[in-house]
């Protein structure tokens, strides 16, 4: 067992008082035991500048008083630290890095941020290279930062070369970061998160009210949202700080249980990947090119139930209520046929599986038949044998509201299939699944909708948990330095949910597909085109 620590704590502008910060809150964390300690993004200086040159000025340099007293720091305690700072490059860069020293002071690895949020993009550089996975004496250890884990390729790739343990500094005002975006990395990719947080102000105190009032957000929504925790390879968060106030917070961690990367059924999550499938994913960004669908459109999800007039009269009763898109389970028993005839006299898809051939396709069903059909693609061991056959690409289907995506049954497990419903612009997928994990739900399918603004209509049998399935529309409210229509909450990537729980026979809502458009959640910060498609080589790996 490895002892690790999420410190969370204010900065300011005042550098030597930002180190003295860091260095008493180390040694809390050293003195509960902690072997592995991890502070927040930006611990130098608050994340705001005049100019790219003000900017290099208060970076740090290796070597520098700042990072030789945490180096110092991590030898006396003889602990893992891992810290984010500006970083001002030999090559004239000023970088967000993650910086990771070991229990001997040496440097041991450093990650330039990949993805930058909003105003960073005035005053730093992306990173250009993918940060390392280090082998050290409390596990493999891999770093990320802040809005690097409101997309999905970053921590995936460090999975992918062996990570066991995810350090992530965040400097966000954002209150799904710990709902969502953190715990979902660790239950995605099956292994450990230890994350970071800020609180109070993220920027000037003096500046803090007009800056809200530009952003359109109420000052006191300007402060680290804390809630820094540690996640085990389930998405289990086993040890969380609170969302206000300085903090360190400790859990000992069987680091090897990120190892073990199958799934209940005997699926190995990372096995199963296809990696020809997802080149799209390490194209040049071209930009949406598709119109925009529908401002809203009626979705439902039917479960069929013997006693309640019979899966047909369910349908049809969806259907005539107003409902464009109806998704059912997969497998669960109703054939095409009988869809088609329950749609009837309406305007109404179906979306519903069938394995014929070998092979696990989706439907596309109206009421003149079969419209479409998307074959699943990637395996599962709990149909083995029964399906050996497998699609080779996401197809997307133009109905009169906008275009649609079909997701099938275990495929929704993989983020990168979400991805290329994006790349290829969707605005809505439909998910016949079987639900077999409580995160699949509770975050999984919400950060597929988030991390690629997609709405997502989810039909499974019942699920663990108490839940079968979620229609997730994708929000209104969403960029940052534009104006809102309701106030806000504090959620910047997150879905509007629909919970679908298991004593539900048809759960409807409104979904909103012309919102798949904006991808942007902050200035200069898209989440699709936004994704470092250049350094996403060990998505690729074993690409045949």
């Amino acid at each position: 067992m490895v002892r690790v620590a999420a410190v969370q704590f204010a900065t300011g502008l005042d550098v030597t008082a930002n180190l003295a910060t860091c260095l008493r809150m180390i040694d809390s964390a050293a003195g509960q035991g902690a072997e592995l300690i991890v502070l927040p993004e930006f611990c130098n200086h608050l994340s705001w500048y005049e100019s790219r040159d003000h900017a290099r000025r208060l970076a740090c340099r290796h070597g520098d008083p700042f990072l030789s007293a945490v180096a110092g720091r991590a030898a006396r305690h003889r602990a893992h630290v891992k810290l984010g700072v500006t970083l001002a490059r030999e090559d004239g860069r000023v970088t967000g890095a993650s910086l990771l020293y070991g229990p001997d002071g040496a440097l041991l690895g450093e990650a330039d941020k990949q993805v930058l949020m909003g105003a960073e993009n005035d005053h730093l550089d992306p990173g250009t290279a993918v940060g390392p996975v280090v082998a050290t004496a409390v596990g493999r250890l891999g770093m990320y930062a802040c809005m690097e884990g409101v997309i999905s390729e970053i921590t995936r790739g460090l999975a992918l070369r062996g990570a066991q343990v995810l350090l992530n500094s965040l400097n966000s005002f954002a209150v799904d970061e710990a709902s969502l975006h953190v715990p979902v990395r660790a239950a995605e990719n099956r292994v450990w998160v230890v994350a970071a947080n800020k609180v109070g102000p993220l920027l000037p105190a003096d500046r803090i009210e007009l800056i809200g009032a530009g952003l359109g957000v109420p000052p006191e929504w300007l402060h680290g949202a804390g809630e820094s925790q540690v996640v085990a390879p389930d998405g289990t968060v086993v040890a969380r700080a609170p969302r206000t106030g300085e903090a360190v917070v400790v859990a000992d961690v069987d680091v090897a249980l990120a190892d073990d990367k199958v799934r209940p059924d005997g699926t190995d999550v990372l096995a199963a990947r296809r990696p020809a499938l997802y080149r799209p994913i390490a194209a040049e960004p071209r930009g949406r090119t598709a119109p925009a669908g529908a401002g809203s459109v009626a979705v439902a999800v039917v479960r069929p139930c013997a006693g309640l007039g019979g899966a047909t009269e369910l349908i049809r009763r969806a259907a005539e209520s107003g409902a464009e898109l109806l998704v059912l389970p997969e497998l669960c028993g109703v054939t095409a046929e009988e869809a088609a005839r329950a749609v009837r006299g309406t305007t109404a898809h179906v979306v519903l599986s069938e394995i014929r051939d070998r092979a696990h396709d989706g439907l596309l069903v109206s009421a003149d038949g079969i419209m479409g059909r998307q074959r699943k693609l990637h395996p599962s061991a709990r149909q083995a044998g029964r399906v050996t056959a497998f699609g080779d690409g996401l197809e997307v289907f133009e109905l009169p509201w906008g275009r649609l995506a079909i997701i099938v049954g275990d495929d929704t497990i993989f983020p990168e299939t979400f991805r290329l419903a994006a790349l290829a612009d969707a605005d809505v997928v439909a998910a016949p699944l079987t639900p077999s994990e409580p995160w699949e739900l509770r975050s999984g399918l919400l950060e597929r909708a988030a991390e690629n603004r997609l709405n997502v209509v989810a039909a499974g049998h019942d699920g663990p948990g108490g839940l079968a399935g979620a229609i997730l529309a994708a929000p209104r409210d969403f960029t940052l330095w534009t104006a809102w229509e309701g106030p806000f909450t504090g959620r910047i990537s997150h879905p509007i949910v629909t919970p679908v729980r298991n004593d539900d026979r048809v759960v409807r809502a409104d979904v909103h597909p012309a919102q798949a458009v904006n991808r942007h959640v902050s200035r200069g910060t898209d989440l699709v085109d936004g994704r470092p498609w250049r350094l996403v080589g060990a998505l690729l790996e074993g690409d045949t």
